[in-house]
């Protein structure tokens, strides 16, 4: 009989599309800490229980927590490029024909990792995780002692960083610094070959479901894969098929969508976001089909796209009702706890949000879960790097490529955003490398993943893209109406080609029934206190006139030829006070008043 999986069971895992039925070690909490403002730590052998006489680890700091951040113990926002970290493990040797296994969810920038002063693994990306291999290392008896080095370069403009301050202090729309290990680490023991990546993509149209499976090492002789989807006690697929290579992509057949009146029971969707339950088997046949390994996951049956300037959701027009969400909390800066990560999630739905576009953040799985859950529709967005160069190239190029193929089997995923406001290249309309990149980047991420829309160029200076995204700031909701309601805008001609202060669409770029959606827009704070430095784009006295800006906006936006807009921003970030919740996640007027405004109807 197959394990039995739910999404239930998956809720707060660090990896919910790809979870074991035997138990996994969170190592999140105490590790010992030091700054290595002198580099010194690998000639001195930081990383050996031996040496040095005089131990450097002098201080505590709570992991997953940045050491900028409050919750970390730490709270040191200076610049400390490296930074070490020291773990002492009970685990012991696994058994015959097992593997221990450490997962690391973000370690930012680069990071290295030794057991027992066995040097394990290394990895370069701030943004996406990494697993390394710990039983060879394993000492036969006694404790084991993990180290992580961490090397974050403050000042590096060509390293893929978002809005991660490059200055000592933040600035304008920039936060405090994320380094180091800022998403959970924790211990899974697996079997000699298993499976190291699951993933999804529904093809709702042709009744069925692309699977794409990734094994530990080349198979010594071929293996069956056994899959089974089930929604509710409904069994929707079991199927088998024969893994002969180390990859394997195969389709699922769900005859049920192929009622095409009972879609409605079936389909993933912000309205009703089901979530199917899928279990693979790894079995050696011959051996009376013995479990090699075996995994629980889910995914959401939906398809999306764009025609005629309208995106589209399961093949029916869906209107984008998002905020920007940038992902940050005041103790604990880019990291979060699995509380923070739901509480989130489900205050965007109470809003009457159908959306998110979380910016220039590749966030944690577990939050992705929870959009998956409660039927949030994302825009998944690269952090930017702020210098065009050869490593800017190579670097946001690795990174975005994990990303994808990280969150590819994410339901709530709608769109991939590589680039924003032309951030990694500055100069795109002059600089010919540039748009190659950018352009590159698009097909890059097509290759990938054809089935979701790519934005290659967020905001303006739009080249190749599959939505037209505009950030627009203006505070007057007439001007946004005569910009966007125009008939001849869903032909992709805009009234004003400048709004902001680069051109709206690159030469040469032809619109083929993209959607347009205000990706940016609104962004006003209420007056800040005497002395206190706040960044808006508007600055209101009251309450009232908050709620009668954010109603004038949202009505411009809804009553247009849009396909969808994005509110600037979902929670007040540090000094950008242009949320529509304070920092603690405060209404800033009533949630009921809000959620009106938010549910307007789209009219064009």
């Amino acid at each position: 009989m197959p394990l039995s999986f739910s999404h239930v069971d998956v809720a707060g895992h660090p990896r919910p599309q790809l979870v074991r039925e035997v138990d996994w070690h969170d190592l999140s909490g105490p590790w010992d800490f030091a700054h290595d403002d002198a580099d010194r730590g690998r000639d001195e052998r930081w990383m050996d229980p031996a040496a040095p006489a005089e131990d450097p680890f002098t201080r505590t700091i709570t992991v997953p927590f940045p050491p900028e951040s409050p919750a970390s113990g730490i709270h040191d926002t200076g610049f400390h490029p490296v930074l070490w970290y020291r773990r002492t493990l009970d685990a012991v040797r696994p058994g015959p024909g097992l593997r221990l296994l450490a997962h690391f969810g973000a370690v930012d920038y680069r990071a290295e990792v030794w057991l027992n002063g066995q040097h394990l693994a290394s990895h370069e990306g701030g943004h996406t995780g990494f697993t390394c291999d710990l039983t060879r290392a394993l000492a036969e008896e006694g404790p084991q002692v993990l180290v992580v080095r961490a090397e974050d370069q403050p000042r590096d403009a060509s390293q893929p960083r978002g809005k991660q301050d490059w200055r000592p202090e933040p600035h304008t729309i920039w936060y405090h610094r994320t380094s180091g290990i800022w998403q959970p680490v924790w211990l899974e023991t697996v079997p000699e070959q298993h499976l190291t990546r699951l993933h999804w993509t529904p093809q709702v149209a042709h009744a069925r479901v692309q699977c794409a499976l990734q094994l530990a090492r080349w198979p010594e002789r071929p293996l069956h894969a056994t899959v089974r989807l089930r929604l509710g006690e409904r069994t929707l697929a079991h199927q088998q098929v024969r893994v002969e290579e180390q990859q394997a992509v195969f389709d699922i057949a769900v005859p049920a969508l192929r009622h095409g009146q009972d879609l409605g029971d079936l389909l993933w969707s912000p309205d009703a976001p089901h979530l199917v339950d899928a279990t693979v088997t790894l079995t050696e046949p011959g051996r009376e089909e013995a479990v090699v390994d075996e995994v629980g996951s889910y995914l959401g049956l939906r398809e999306v796209g764009w025609s005629d300037g309208v995106f589209l959701l399961n093949h029916k027009p869906c209107f984008l009702r998002m905020a920007l969400q940038q992902g940050y909390w005041p103790q604990s800066h880019l990291a979060a706890t699995h509380e923070d990560l739901r509480r989130d999630a489900e205050l965007a739905k109470r809003l009457g949000l159908n959306g998110l576009r979380i910016h220039q953040k590749i966030e944690d799985p577990r939050f992705l879960y929870w959009a998956d859950r409660y039927g949030l529709m994302l825009w998944e967005e690269m952090p930017s790097a702020y210098a065009y160069t050869a490593p800017t190239v190579e670097r946001v190029t690795a990174e975005w490529t994990q990303a994808v193929l990280r969150d590819i089997g994410h339901p709530s995923i709608v769109a991939w955003v590589p680039v924003n406001e032309s951030w990694s290249v500055p100069n795109p309309s002059l600089v010919p490398a540039q748009r190659h990149f950018m352009d590159a980047l698009y097909h890059l991420t097509k290759a990938l993943d054809p089935s979701r829309p790519a934005v290659s160029n967020d905001g303006w200076e739009i080249s190749t893209a599959d939505i037209w995204g505009v950030h627009d700031y203006t505070q007057d909701a007439s001007t946004l109406t005569r910009r966007y309601r125009h008939p001849a805008l869903r032909q992709g001609e805009f009234t004003t080609p400048w709004p902001g202060a680069k051109r709206l669409v690159l030469d040469g770029t032809r619109h083929q029934g993209q959607p347009v959606v205000l990706s940016e827009f609104g962004g006003a704070t209420l007056e800040p206190a005497q002395g206190e430095s706040v960044f808006a784009y508007d600055t209101l006295t009251t309450t009232e006139d908050f709620a009668e800006r954010l109603t004038a906006l949202v009505t411009a936006a809804t009553r247009s030829q849009l396909a969808g807009y994005c509110y600037t921003q979902l929670t007040d970030t540090l000094q950008e006070t242009n949320g529509l919740l304070t920092p603690d996640r405060t209404p800033k007027i009533p949630l009921d008043r809000l959620r009106a405004v938010l549910t307007l109807p789209h009219t064009d």
